[in-house]
C-alpha cells in the first residue's frame, strides 16, 4: 500500500490497482477509482481537482454538501470499489468564527473517514476538534490528524486525540498552506514518538 500526503488535508492512497484520494485540492496524478471529501469548504471540496482526477467509473462521496456527487453523513458504513468505508463525526467545539458560531458546527455534517484498505484501518479525521466520538474509534493502524489550530485541533489537541485512539502510526495534516507550519507537524510527531506512536510518510 502507498500513502502520500499531497499538502493540506489531501492524500493519495493506492493498494494494488485501486487509487483513492481524500480531499484533493491543488493536486494532480493518477485517475481515481474513489474520491472522498470530508466537507464542502473550498480547500477540501474542489470540483476542478475532482474533474481532473475523474474517469469513467470513479465514485465521489462528499460530507456536508456535495453538489452533484454522492452525499454522506456521520455514522454510515458502506463499500465502494472493494473498499470498506465508515463515516464518523468531524466538528468544532472550541474554534469559533464568532461567539457561538463554530467554523465547523456539528449539525453541518462534516465527516471523517475510516477505510479498510489492504488489511489496514486508516482514519482521516477531517476538519475537527478533539470530540467525544473519538473514544469509540478503535483498531486504527494509520491516523491523519490536523495540527494547525485556528480551524481545527492544535498540536496538543491532536496529540490528545492520538492518545485516545492509539493508532500504530500518525500523519499530521492541515498545515503549510492556509494555517500551520512544518514545525507544528514535527512537534506533533515528536510528542507521539515519545509515547510509542510512530509516524508514517514524509517525516518518518
Amino acid at each position: 500500500m502507498e500513502i502520500r500526503w499531497l499538502g493540506h488535508d489531501s492524500f493519495f492512497l493506492k493498494a494494488g490497482r485501486k487509487v483513492l484520494y481524500i480531499d484533493p485540492w491543488k493536486v494532480s496524478g493518477e485517475k481515481a477509482d474513489l474520491i472522498l471529501v470530508t466537507h464542502d469548504h473550498f480547500d477540501h471540496y474542489s470540483k476542478t481537482d475532482i474533474e481532473a482526477l475523474y474517469k469513467n467509473g470513479t465514485r465521489v462521496f462528499v460530507g456536508a454538501g456535495g453538489g452533484d456527487y454522492e452525499k454522506v453523513r456521520p455514522g454510515m458504513k458502506f463499500e465502494s470499489n472493494g473498499i470498506s468505508i465508515e463515516t464518523v463525526s468531524a466538528y468544532n467545539v472550541t474554534k469559533f468564527r464568532a461567539p457561538g458560531k463554530p467554523f465547523h458546527p456539528k449539525d453541518y455534517g462534516g465527516v471523517g473517514y475510516i477505510l479498510t484498505l489492504d488489511g489496514k484501518r486508516i482514519y482521516h479525521s477531517g476538519d475537527t476538534d478533539m470530540i467525544p466520538e473519538m473514544r469509540s474509534i478503535k483498531g486504527i493502524d494509520i491516523a491523519m490528524f490536523p495540527v494547525s489550530g485556528t480551524y481545527v485541533m492544535t498540536v496538543d489537541e491532536a496529540f490528545d486525540a492520538a492518545m485516545i485512539i492509539r493508532p500504530k502510526f500518525v500523519i499530521p495534516m492541515h498545515y503549510g498552506s492556509i494555517v500551520g507550519t512544518e514545525e507544528d507537524a514535527k512537534r506533533f510527531l515528536s510528542l507521539c514518538s515519545q509515547n510509542s506512536i510512530d509516524s508514517y510518510g514524509k517525516h518518518s
